[in-house]
């Protein structure tokens, strides 16, 4: 894969205000797709940078979930993964340290993974920050700069 972000476009990215839609803290309602429930909710940064909300869930194992924050590349159909919290539900490998765990633990992405034609978002480290979709989703949105409408709360799901 040719290098589309340098880690600090990554940086700005992340950090960039995201608008969630107006009515987003209605339950959102994960759909089936093949062995799993998933939802997209598409975001606009503040200079009109187009991001798309990914939820995902496993409808065998619950703890296998991810809630992915990605920017469509511009004048393309490809998105490019920015941010990915997962589950505890498979064991991870950093190719380029020689880490493996099994955890939950969050993707970001980075030019290294990206040099070596890995994916964008192959780089993660172990957390304790959440346990399930829903934190996974309420930590995306502090990290990832996820703005809530005036009088809105941060959680998705009721």
């Amino acid at each position: 894969m040719i290098v589309i972000f340098s880690d600090d476009e990554i940086d700005v990215l992340v950090k960039k205000r995201k608008l969630l839609p107006q009515g987003w803290k209605t339950p959102i309602r994960l759909t089936p797709k093949q062995g799993h429930m998933q939802r997209h909710l598409e975001l606009t940064g503040i200079d009109s940078d187009k991001f798309r909300l990914i939820l995902r869930q496993s409808t065998i194992n619950q703890l296998d979930f991810s809630a992915i924050l990605a920017v469509k590349v511009p004048q393309s159909t490809q998105l490019f993964r920015l941010l990915r919290y997962n589950g505890r539900s498979h064991e991870h490998t950093n190719s380029i340290e020689g880490e493996t765990f099994y955890d939950y633990h969050i993707h970001t992405s980075t030019a290294r993974y990206q040099e070596i034609g890995a994916r964008e978002d192959a780089y993660a480290k172990v957390t304790d920050r959440y346990s399930d979709l829903y934190g996974a989703l309420e930590c995306l949105c502090i990290d990832g700069n996820l703005d809530t409408p005036p009088d809105d709360q941060i959680r998705l799901f009721e």
